[in-house]
C-alpha cells in the first residue's frame, strides 16, 4: 500500500526534479546540512560526548553543567574536557573522554601563550580552519552561524509567505477598493528606506533573532503579494472557481481549496530564492553591525573580521567559500524546481 497517494502530475513533477541532477543532489546536501545543524553539538562542542570516570558514565553534551571537582580537577566551574582527557592520558588510567570531532564551542576563546589571535589552522590543536580575531574556532563559528542563518531565512520565508499569500489572494479575489487600497499602501511602504529603519531600531533596542525577523517581514512580504495577486486574478475567472461559487462555496474555501493549490507552482518556485535572500540579508546586516549582537555566531561578523584581517586569509577564505557553496546549491535547487514546474513541460496541444 502506498504511503502517499500522489497524483500522476505530481509524480511527473518529482521525476523532472530528480532528472536535474545538480539541483536534486544540492537539495539532498542542503537538507542534510539543516538536519545535522540541529544536532551540531554532537560534532562541534567543547563538552564531551561521553566521560567514563570511576566506572560511571556521564553524558555532558545535552545535560547539566558538571563541575570540575566531579572528576577530581579541584574547581567548581564547568569541566574543561580537553584538559580532562589530557589528564586521564597522562595518568594512564582506565578513565576516558570522547570529544566531538571539533572540541570547541562558538563562544570559547583558545589563546596561545606568546601569540596574538587569530591563529593559523592547526590539526594538532584541532583548529582545522584556525581561529578568529579573539581566538574562537572558525569551524564552530561557521557551523553555528549557518544554523542561525538558515533558520532565520526559513522563519522569514514562512512569515513572508503567510502574509504575502493571504493579502495577495484577497487583493486578486476581491479586487475593487480593497485591491486599490493595498496597491497604494504597498507602493508607499516600499519607498521607505529599509536600512534606515534598521539603523533606527538598532539604536533604540539591541536586535535579536525575532526582532530582526519581524523587521525583515515588514519590508519583504510585498514581493510574494504581487505574484499571488496576479495569479489569483487569473485563476478566479476559470471554470472550476465559477462552478465552486455556483455551488455555494465561500471565499475561504475557494481560496484555500482551489486557488492556492492551483498556484502552488509559483509558491514553490520562489522558495529557494527566498531562502538565499534571507541568508544574504542577515549576513549583510551582521556585516554592517546592525544584525545579531556579539558574540552571536554570525557569518556576517566573520566576513567583516576576514576583510579587516586579510593577513589571516583562512578567515575570509572560509566564510566566502561557505557562502558560495551554500548559495550556489540553493540556486541549483531553484533552477531544478523551476524546470520541474515549467508549464510548457506539462502542456499538451491538440
Amino acid at each position: 500500500m502506498a504511503i502517499l497517494n500522489l497524483s500522476p502530475l505530481t509524480i511527473k513533477t518529482l521525476k523532472r526534479f530528480r532528472s536535474v541532477k545538480r539541483g536534486y543532489w544540492s537539495a539532498i546536501i542542503i537538507i542534510s546540512l539543516i538536519l545535522l545543524s540541529l544536532v551540531a553539538e554532537v560534532f562541534v562542542n567543547s563538552r564531551a560526548l561521553i566521560v567514563s570516570y570511576e566506572g560511571e558514565w556521564h553524558f555532558p553534551t545535552y545535560g547539566a553543567i558538571i563541575p570540575g571537582e566531579e572528576f577530581g580537577l579541584g574547581y567548581q566551574y564547568e569541566t574543561n574536557y580537553r584538559d580532562l582527557k589530557q589528564k586521564f592520558k597522562e595518568e594512564g588510567s582506565d578513565d576516558w573522554v570522547l570529544l566531538p570531532p571539533v572540541p570547541y564551542n562558538a563562544f570559547e576563546t583558545d589563546l596561545e601563550a606568546g601569540n596574538y589571535p587569530p591563529a593559523a589552522p592547526s590539526f594538532t590543536k584541532q583548529h582545522y580552519l584556525g581561529t578568529d580575531t579573539v581566538g574562537r574556532d572558525v569551524v564552530a563559528r561557521l557551523v553555528y552561524g549557518f544554523r542561525i542563518a538558515i533558520f532565520f531565512s526559513l522563519f522569514l520565508l514562512i512569515c513572508n509567505y503567510v502574509v504575502g499569500t493571504a493579502i495577495g489572494c484577497l487583493m486578486g479575489y476581491w479586487g475593487g477598493i480593497f485591491d486599490l487600497l493595498f496597491q497604494r499602501l504597498i507602493e508607499i511602504w516600499s519607498n521607505i528606506p529599509f536600512l534606515y529603519v534598521i539603523m533606527i531600531i538598532a539604536s533604540i533596542i539591541v536586535p535579536n533573532f525575532w526582532s530582526l525577523v519581524i523587521v525583515m517581514l515588514m519590508f519583504s512580504w510585498m514581493g510574494m503579494t504581487w505574484y499571488m495577486r496576479t495569479a489569483t486574478y487569473k485563476e478566479k475567472e476559470r471554470e472550476y472557481v465559477m462552478a465552486s461559487r455556483a455551488l455555494g462555496a465561500g471565499t475561504a474555501r475557494i481560496i484555500f481549496h482551489h486557488i492556492i493549490p492551483n498556484t502552488v507552482s509559483i509558491i514553490i518556485t520562489f522558495i529557494p530564492f527566498s531562502v538565499a535572500g534571507g541568508i544574504t540579508a542577515l549576513t549583510s546586516l551582521d556585516f554592517l553591525g546592525f544584525g545579531l549582537p556579539p558574540p552571536t555566531p554570525s557569518w556576517g561578523e566573520l566576513l567583516r573580521q576576514g576583510i579587516d584581517n586579510l593577513q589571516s586569509p583562512w578567515i575570509v577564505s572560509s566564510i566566502v567559500t561557505s557562502m558560495i557553496l551554500v548559495l550556489t546549491m540553493v540556486t541549483f535547487i531553484g533552477e531544478a524546481i523551476r524546470e520541474a514546474y515549467d508549464p510548457k513541460k506539462h502542456t499538451i496541444y491538440e
